[in-house]
């Protein structure tokens, strides 16, 4: 049997098809899904699915493998899993970025990712025979564990929460709106592959340990990482993180301001238009929630639909984004209590806070 050695990125992949994240994909997608995703946001079999789940190859060992081949998959030293080739493909890369992303550009981290991938991918049916323990592992579950996790707590309704920032007071704004109509809230972080000055897993974790253990009722709030990489592509990554959600066993997500955005490369409420379309057919309720700011004359947090300032006194208003927070906690200083809770601040004090490196 060939065996084919995967990096982390591929192997997390692996993963979160094998434990069910990624239904209802079974495998990495051949070339009919694949196309039918860039193309319709929608698998050949019509259904929703909005971001290709691929295995990159070299255009050797592509060649190299005969359809119906079953290929090894190996890393850290051993076996993982299994592929059951079906499909062996390749694209035109600024194609299909421009159609997934709105762009070719490759200052936009997911482009560029997506380019120095290999070029040529296999597709097909996979089994995880063994999985990998990393330094978050013990902050994630797996659909079977936070189905049974939400029913233990006797949620019926659940949002989830996608984030890959240590919490501040806007997200922590849609969360406790979030608790207003469903029974519990569950956060997962992502914590793969992200752009260079992204947070650190440990420092994301840490910062909602210290949120949930000093404000949030226990039996209300569940955090659990989700390991797959971050895509940045805005408004389709939207719909991916509502399904992944879904899988999860979660009943509503929320969608907020820019959703997996990255730069000025996607509109503010993109993703809420986009993902208004498909209402009916996620199997998730979407909360498109405004993006909340600080706001001084109100004294507290507030969205552009609850506050006439960020229109008559926009000068009294301070946009709360991760950007902005990732560039106060690089500094000296840290950011004001109004924008993040000090216990959060002191949580991350003295840890390694951002990812050094694209890949």
């Amino acid at each position: 049997m060939p065996s084919l050695n995967l990096n982390k990125r591929q192997y997390l992949e692996l993963e979160k098809i094998g434990v069910g994240a990624f239904a209802p994909l079974d495998g990495f997608m051949g070339e009919a899904d694949f196309q039918a995703v860039v193309d319709r946001m929608r698998l050949a079999s019509g259904e929703v699915f909005s971001l290709p789940v691929v295995l990159d190859v070299a255009e050797a060992f592509a060649d190299s493998v005969q359809i119906g081949t079953n290929v090894s998959l190996l890393f850290d030293g051993g076996v993982v899993g299994e592929l059951e080739v079906v499909s062996a493909y390749t694209c035109s890369k600024p194609d299909v970025s421009l159609r997934i992303y709105g762009t070719s550009d490759l200052a936009h981290p997911g482009v560029a990712h997506f380019h120095r991938m290999q070029t040529h991918f296999l597709g097909g049916r996979v089994n995880l025979l063994r999985r990998v323990g990393f330094e978050y592992s013990a902050f994630e579950l797996t659909p079977v564990e936070t189905r049974d996790r939400f029913a233990s707590l006797g949620w019926e309704t659940i949002a989830g929460f996608q984030t890959r920032n240590v919490p501040h007071r806007a997200h922590e704004y849609l969360q406790r709106t979030a608790l207003e109509v469903c029974d519990g809230l569950f956060v997962q972080p992502l914590v793969g592959y992200k752009k260079r000055g992204d947070y650190n897993p440990l420092a994301i974790i840490a910062g909602y340990t210290a949120l949930f253990e000093h404000f949030f009722p226990p039996s209300r709030v569940v955090l659990g990482v989700l390991s797959t990489a971050m895509r940045y592509a805005g408004p389709r990554e939207a719909v991916f993180h509502a399904i992944i959600r879904r899988n999860y066993g979660c009943t509503h997500f929320i969608v907020g301001r820019d959703h997996a955005g990255v730069g000025g490369y996607y509109g503010k409420y993109d993703a809420h238009d986009l993902t208004r379309t498909l209402d009916g057919e996620l199997g998730i309720e979407i909360l498109r929630l405004s993006g909340p700011f600080y706001c001084r004359r109100c004294d507290g947090i507030a969205t552009e639909k609850t506050c006439r300032h960020i229109e008559d006194h926009p000068d009294e208003t301070h946009q709360i984004s991760g950007t902005d927070m990732r560039t106060l906690l690089a500094g000296q200083g840290a950011p004001a209590p109004e924008l993040m809770r000090p216990e959060v601040v002191a949580a991350v004090s003295g840890m390694p806070l951002f990812v050094e490196d694209d890949d």
